[in-house]
């Protein structure tokens, strides 16, 4: 690809900036948390329609999944999950085939008066647009569309199959980017635009999701001696919990990306909901949690050590040692993923990075996970991860730079056309 079709293509992204701001804010103007994405699903199902793609909208069975590397538990109604799939089929074959994926699912705002603008009622001011999902990672899936968009407003038109995937779940257990593996769609070569602040993903942690369910003995507060206090109870074995991750810390040292880090395998516990009554010592306790794990480690094996740990401080425990708490997996059981054998992806985006940002892409070692594990780890499909900056995921006022957002754009279109080929149409 020579310089002048390189500089069409970039001009074409800078003109249709203003169009993908006004789409994302539409985007991200739907509250689709967790079971409510079906209206984000629409919104993409239309677009893709709208720009000519064949459209494959359909509902998850979760049956068809569940054996399946990767798979998590699925605890709330699930009965509208979709996927969305829009197919590019090329008139000339002569490139490599992509996906492009991004998902719509977004985690709760919390509590509204915390945020200084509406989650859900996106504002641009100094160069950033807040809102929940801005940053993660609606701005980031509709950039890959509008690059898309610049290669045909360059006059081209790319000559390798492309998948445009939309899917959901990508906060809890991963099951949507499972969903499309399931279904068959398969290429070269993937690329998820998750906000990465202008780095590679070169290693993710897996992440496993676990509730803790505990008892206790109820009376009156006026005798809370005589009885035992679940909430109390379930204390003692996060703290135990807590020293479980300092052990995996250490254990952490010794892998050759995370090493680098101080503190990489993270422990949360992130719901607690127990008790009835105030003046009652409550019965019962169920704390969420979600602890990391790094690649090559077996979740099968950290979910046994997991339950050692629980019984060991259950044992030390005047209640719990003869009424032992349940560990419940509720949510990921997600291995942790190393990008490999993706020399030939990463030459072209390295060259589109060159291009935009000038020198080459730096890696990032990553604490948290994206779907990319599925299709490395499950079908052997380097899955590539960079996207934009932004801050305050998963926090109030989450944000995307919109400089870095359109520089992202320009790489992914110029990726896009190195990748998979172009013509002119």
């Amino acid at each position: 690809m020579n310089a002048e079709t390189q500089q069409r293509i970039l001009d074409a992204v800078d003109a249709g900036f203003e169009a993908q701001l006004a789409t994302t804010r539409d985007f991200v103007a739907i509250p689709s948390t967790r079971g409510a994405e079906g209206p984000c699903q629409d919104m993409i199902g239309d677009l893709l329609r709208a720009r000519g793609y064949e459209v494959d909208d359909w509902h998850i069975n979760v049956e068809d999944l569940k054996d399946l590397r990767g798979f998590g538990p699925i605890e709330h109604d699930f009965s509208k999950a979709r996927s969305v799939v829009g197919t590019y089929r090329p008139n000339t074959e002569a490139g490599k085939s992509l996906i492009l994926q991004g998902h719509c699912d977004v985690v709760p705002a919390g509590p509204l008066e915390l945020w200084d603008t509406p989650p859900f009622s996106p504002v641009i001011k100094d160069g950033k647009m807040f809102g929940r999902g801005a940053c993660d990672m609606k701005s980031g899936t509709i950039g890959a569309l509008y690059a898309l968009d610049a290669i045909k407003a360059a006059g081209l038109k790319p000559t390798a199959r492309i998948h445009f995937q939309s899917v959901i779940e990508e906060e809890s257990t991963g099951v949507g980017a499972l969903s499309t593996l399931q279904r068959g769609y398969r290429a070269d070569a993937c690329f998820i635009p998750e906000p990465t602040a202008g780095k590679m993903v070169r290693s993710q942690v897996g992440v496993i999701w676990f509730r803790l369910q505990v008892k206790g003995h109820p009376t009156h507060v006026a005798f809370a001696g005589s009885g035992s206090n679940a909430i109390m109870a379930a204390y003692h074995l996060v703290q135990a919990l807590q020293k479980l991750e300092i052990e995996w810390n250490e254990r952490a040292k010794a892998d050759r990306h995370f090493k680098t880090l101080n503190h990489p395998i993270n422990f949360n516990p992130g719901i607690i909901k127990g008790g009835d009554w105030v003046s009652s010592v409550p019965a019962w306790c169920d704390v969420d949690c979600r602890i990391a794990i790094l690649p090559g480690w077996s979740v099968a094996d950290h979910q046994k050590e997991i339950m050692a740990c629980v019984a060991a401080a259950s044992r030390n425990h005047r209640f719990l040692a003869n009424n032992p708490p349940e560990v419940e997996w509720s949510g990921f059981l997600s291995e942790g993923y190393e990008l490999t054998n993706s020399a030939a992806p990463e030459a072209a985006f390295g060259k589109a990075f060159d291009k935009v940002y000038g020198g080459a892409v730096e890696d990032l070692v990553f604490t948290a996970l994206t779907d990319t594990r599925f299709y490395g780890l499950n079908y052997g499909i380097a899955s590539l991860c960079f996207g934009a900056s932004g801050g305050e995921m998963h926090g109030f006022n989450e944000y995307v730079d919109l400089d870095s957002l359109k520089k992202t754009t320009r790489a992914m279109a110029l990726f896009i056309a190195e990748w998979c080929g172009v013509e002119k149409a």
